[in-house]
C-alpha cells in the first residue's frame, strides 16, 4: 500500500457548496478505486493524505496537480505502508467557513483537529508528516 501527502493553495476561496461538490465526486471516484484519506481545507490552503494502490494514487496525484482550483501543489511525503491511517474514510472534510462561523465554532474546529492529530495513530512517516503539517498550519495567524 502506498501513501502520499501534499499541500497546495486555493486559487480562489472555495464556498461550502463548492467543497461539497468536490468531495462528493472525490468520494465516488475514491471508493471505486479503493483510495482513502483525509483532506483539510483551512484558510485557503489544502493538505491531503491519500492511501491505496501506488499506481492509482500516482494517477490521481497527477490529476490533482492539474486542477485549476489550486496552485503550488507540493508533495512533501510519500512512502509504503502496511496499514491505512484512514481505513474507513472515503474522504474526510469539516465545512468550516471563516466568514459565517462564530469565533467559538472556529476555535473548536482548530481544537478538534489538534485532538484528532493526537488521537489518530499514524501508521507511517507520511501520516506523521500530515498531522505535523496540520498542527503547524492551524497554529499560524490568519493570512
Amino acid at each position: 500500500m502506498y501513501t502520499l501527502t501534499y499541500e497546495s493553495v486555493a486559487t480562489e476561496k472555495l464556498k461550502s457548496f463548492e467543497m461539497e461538490e468536490l468531495l462528493q465526486k472525490a468520494r465516488e471516484n475514491n471508493q471505486r478505486e479503493d483510495i482513502t484519506g483525509c483532506l483539510i481545507y483551512y484558510q485557503g490552503r489544502f493538505v491531503q493524505l491519500l492511501e491505496g494502490n501506488k499506481e492509482k494514487i500516482e494517477v490521481l496525484y497527477e490529476k490533482i496537480k492539474l486542477d485549476p482550483r489550486h496552485k503550488n501543489v507540493t508533495l512533501f511525503s510519500d512512502d509504503e505502508t502496511s496499514k491505512r491511517t484512514f481505513p474507513n474514510w472515503g474522504m474526510a472534510y469539516y465545512p468550516i467557513d471563516e466568514n459565517n462561523t462564530n469565533r467559538y465554532e472556529y476555535e473548536q474546529f482548530k481544537r478538534n483537529l489538534i485532538l484528532m492529530a493526537d488521537l489518530i495513530e499514524p501508521t507511517n512517516v507520511t501520516s506523521k508528516h500530515f498531522w505535523k503539517k496540520i498542527k503547524t498550519m492551524i497554529s499560524e495567524p490568519p493570512m
